[in-house]
């Protein structure tokens, strides 16, 4: 059991917990980024296969790299947008992989584990869902640590591949800058920026059967 304090802590830093793309230069201790790395690593994995790697990227060549590698597929992304909605996305930020003294490639292995990974055998993509787990435990354990962290989702995964020497069958499933913030905002940036509103989550619940509220 846990008291009600701890069930406060967790859910305030559910909530609290937000995506960064402004960052600090500031060093980030050793002991902060393995605990990052821990949590992330107790997360939950279909079959118990724990199919993540993480790369830890420090190097401003190799970070300016990503970067341009991100800015790329954003410019490109760019043009499935009418006007307005492509000015408000080419205005999003991206410089937090140059900015963040670490940026974490979280890669999925969907061989490991063997050719008959429990529960993987039905649905082959919950090696991608379990990296999802502990990318989200990872994200927790930032705001916990009083780190920000920002999950850039736009490149092309062989770019990726190519600047961290990646072998051709793992996915790269996400680019994570981490480091300290002078600006950690109350609501999502996106929410902030017009882009999108949470929806109600009431809306979002059946009873039974699909579309029964």
């Amino acid at each position: 059991m846990f008291s009600e304090q701890e069930k406060e802590a967790l859910y305030k830093i559910i909530y609290k917990r937000r995506d960064i793309r402004t960052f600090l230069p500031d060093p980030i201790p050793h002991e902060s980024i393995m605990n990052l790395l821990n949590a992330a690593h107790h997360g939950p994995s279909v079959g118990f296969m724990q199919p993540w790697n993480f790369i830890m990227v420090t190097q401003e060549e190799k970070k300016a790299q990503l970067a341009w590698a991100a800015d790329k597929e954003r410019r490109a992304l760019a043009i499935h947008y009418e006007r307005n909605r492509q000015d408000q996305f080419l205005s999003l930020k991206v410089e937090g992989l140059k900015q963040a003294p670490v940026t974490i490639c979280v890669t999925c292995d969907p061989t490991r584990g063997g050719a008959h990974v429990l529960g993987r055998n039905s649905i082959p993509e919950t090696d991608i869902l379990s990296t999802a787990c502990a990318i989200q435990n990872m994200w927790l354990a930032a705001c916990a640590e009083g780190l920000a962290m920002g999950w850039v989702s736009f490149y092309k995964k062989n770019d990726v591949r190519e600047i961290l020497d990646i072998p051709p069958h793992i996915e790269p499933v996400a680019l994570l800058s981490v480091g300290y913030t002078d600006h950690y905002p109350s609501n999502p940036i996106l929410e902030s920026a017009n882009w999108e509103k949470r929806r109600e989550l009431n809306a979002l619940i059946f009873h039974e059967t699909w579309g029964n509220q």
